[in-house]
């Protein structure tokens, strides 16, 4: 089923109803050709309820207004020192990216207005150099963004900061994207931008607790390439502040930011502030996701086939591993009491979340019951992956004289000629 399926999206309305996500799109997206796709995936998020600001950047437009005009831009991002020239560039570029946006939520009846919200001051002079118009949000004007979403008004804040005096400074739009979503207590930060996450020595990230992108962060900095190092560094402080999840995505991708929001595998980069993950006793809900899970598996004659009734009547040695309260893998702890054994069973990864250490983990989770049982020994068959229990769970190879007398009469009637793996509990 594609994310995008409306059954798909209906598991997630309940938790994103009324909330707010801050989606900050690079001035290099707002041109792309794919870009009136991203507004139309903003307005499946609005018929949901979803509150939605859009921050935009601008160091394309202004890199490129530069080039006609042959001026020598000092600062494209907002972060390095803005003179005169540059600033009129920045608001030139800025108020046409901004109109390009209202145009296109309009052409998707959406209701949107440009803000002037954010309050800034200047960066001011920095290790001895005068960063000139190059400003610093000092304060988010959240009383206006909250009256607008409250009216279902899309909110439209450019990269620009405002002081008292009516002054306008170039703004970094990450920082902006990281103000705002902090001051409206937003769900989701979600930077789309030109590449397809955050990718740190050439290798994609594809969710990372905020914990260890500190740790990245701090250890190889000089991995990220320039525009990857300011998405971490502002991802991390979101998550710091109270954003549960930061996402950073490709804005190339077609129905990308709904693949991102609707499905628990994404297409981009997940940072999250807290550990997402959980493994939980199966409920009777979960049956059909038990069977769903398995039956590819069961296809390829990996698992045995299981009915029904037969995982109900057994529900209570099923648990299963979600993320974001989505089913992703499952396993069954099978009691032997007579025999003082247990068997690890019906352990299976969706294919989507495979080579994230989440089979070791359920493998860790059953071994952790069984001696909390007080078992001395744990059981698994497998015909096909039998290496990967040796390997990576430490069962060794056994016998079928090694099964609990009621297992054993199973396995002789099912013909499958199972390895019969052991591992010592005690």
């Amino acid at each position: 089923m594609k994310p995008t399926d409306l059954r798909g999206i209906l598991q997630y309305i309940p938790r994103f109803r009324e909330k707010t996500f801050i989606i900050a799109v690079d001035g290099a997206i707002v041109t792309d050709e794919n870009f009136a796709n991203i507004l139309l995936d903003v307005a499946v998020l609005r018929s949901l309820n979803i509150r939605v600001v859009l921050v935009h950047g601008a160091a394309a437009q202004i890199q490129s207004l530069a080039g006609q005009q042959k001026i020598t831009a000092s600062n494209l991002d907002g972060t390095g020192i803005t003179d005169a020239d540059t600033l009129k560039l920045a608001l030139t570029a800025a108020n046409r990216l901004t109109h390009e946006i209202l145009e296109g939520l309009s052409a998707n009846d959406l209701r949107a207005a440009a803000t002037n919200a954010i309050i800034a001051h200047p960066m001011g002079i920095l290790q001895g150099v005068d960063h000139l118009f190059t400003g610093k949000v000092e304060r988010v004007d959240t009383e206006l963004l909250q009256t607008l979403l409250a009216q279902g008004i899309v909110p439209v804040v450019p990269p620009l900061g405002f002081d008292g005096d009516g002054k306008t400074y170039r703004v970094n739009s990450d920082g902006v994207a990281l103000a705002v979503a902090e001051a409206l207590k937003a769900t989701k930060l979600i930077f789309i931008t030109t590449t397809d996450g955050l990718v740190c020595n050439g290798q994609l990230i594809r969710q990372m607790l905020v914990a260890d992108l500190d740790a990245l962060l701090a250890q190889k900095k000089c991995d990220f390439t320039p525009q990857a190092l300011s998405k971490a560094q502002h991802s991390a402080a979101a998550c710091h502040a109270g954003v549960p999840r930061v996402h950073v995505i490709n804005g190339s991708v077609d129905e990308g930011l709904l693949a991102e929001v609707f499905s628990n595998e994404g297409i981009g980069t997940l940072i999250y502030a807290n550990e997402y993950q959980q493994i939980r006793p199966a409920k009777k809900k979960d049956v059909r996701s038990i069977m769903l899970l398995t039956k590819n598996s069961v296809a390829t004659e990996e698992l045995v086939k299981r009915t029904r009734a037969a995982i109900e009547k057994q529900l209570g040695d099923y648990f299963i591993f979600e993320i974001d309260k989505n089913p992703v893998a499952c396993v069954a702890l099978h009691l032997y009491p007579e025999a003082n054994k247990g068997e690890l069973a019906c352990l299976y990864v969706n294919p989507s979340h495979e080579n994230q250490g989440i089979g070791r983990k359920l493998i860790q989770f059953v071994e952790s019951k069984a001696r909390e049982l007080g078992l001395g020994e744990l059981l698994t068959l497998s015909t096909q992956a039998f290496t990967y229990f040796q390997s990576k769970g430490g069962f060794s190879e056994g016998t079928p004289d090694d099964l609990p007398p009621a297992r054993r009469e199973k396995y002789d009637q099912s013909g499958r000629n199972s390895k019969v793996l052991v591992k010592r509990l005690k």
